[in-house]
């Protein structure tokens, strides 16, 4: 029988994301989950973090090593040119991170182009998105109640005026709000909002160098974002795969915004 109070190690968890979990443990993990409901959502974010990844990478990572990588090549190049052994050891190590170990990295990486880049903002974005809005108990921060202060915070970590829509008139109501880190490693603000059936939308927004972009569409399995940058600060608005409903919640948090940008100019 198994005991589905049974301690499960983190190591254990992760192999369960990446399916290499021994199949002797498979029972007991997923039942320690089953019990578990904080666990089994971070989990379920892991999860869904990953199968981003592989994604966005996952072809890279089937493609053939370049001839200019491949160290028998680099072998050859170097000693015709009389390279130092010092430095043909640091360029095999470098050949190696970026063949083997270098994933995770590679994705902070690409990450890091800006919150200018469309594809990059609305993927991280949309990663916090489906990180947070299966939180039950520690979705936020700050919760709704504090609009005031979570406005004060946020701004003043961004270094921009920021405003929290007030998004009543469509039945959403104001969850909160935390801080993240965005694209550039600088600060984002990330807002999150509840219908009166739990479906839940997020703002995320951080400082752009762009002053204005018009509104971009992303669409994904179970999730979807539109993106806009107003005012030098860039915006995605994130919610389930459903066009229609989360171009409405769009609608109103852009008529906001735009109006607030127009009091401040």
């Amino acid at each position: 029988m198994v005991d589905r109070n049974s301690p499960v190690t983190e190591e254990e968890l992760h192999a369960y994301v990446d399916g290499e979990l021994p199949a002797d443990r498979l029972e007991a993990v997923t039942a320690w989950l089953a019990a578990n409901a904080d666990q089994a959502a971070l989990v379920a974010a892991w999860r869904a973090q990953a199968d981003s990844i592989r994604a966005r990478y996952g072809a890279v990572a089937g493609e053939p090593v370049p001839e200019r990588l491949q160290l028998d090549q680099a072998l050859k190049r170097d000693r015709a040119s009389g390279r130092s052994w010092a430095a043909l050891a640091s360029a095999a190590a470098l050949i190696a991170f970026v063949i083997g170990g270098g994933a995770g990295w590679f994705a902070r990486g690409a990450a890091a182009a800006g919150p200018n880049d469309f594809d990059t903002f609305t993927a991280e974005a949309l990663d916090a998105y489906r990180l947070y809005v299966v939180e039950v108990r520690h979705p936020v921060e700050v919760p709704g109640s504090e609009r005031a202060h979570l406005t004060q915070w946020l701004s003043k970590r961004l270094g921009a005026e920021l405003r929290v829509p007030d998004l009543q008139s469509i039945n959403l109501k104001l969850v909160g709000g935390r801080l993240l880190p965005g694209p550039t490693g600088a600060a984002a603000a990330f807002y999150m909002y509840e219908g009166p059936s739990g479906e839940r939308f997020t703002i995320y927004c951080a400082k752009a160098e762009a002053p204005q972009t018009a509104l971009r569409f992303k669409d994904g399995d179970s999730s979807a974002a539109f993106y806009w940058v107003d005012d030098k600060v860039a915006y995605v608005v994130s919610g389930p795969s459903n066009r229609d409903q989360l171009e409405n919640v769009t609608k109103s948090v852009y008529e906001q915004i735009d109006k607030s940008g127009a009091k401040k100019s």
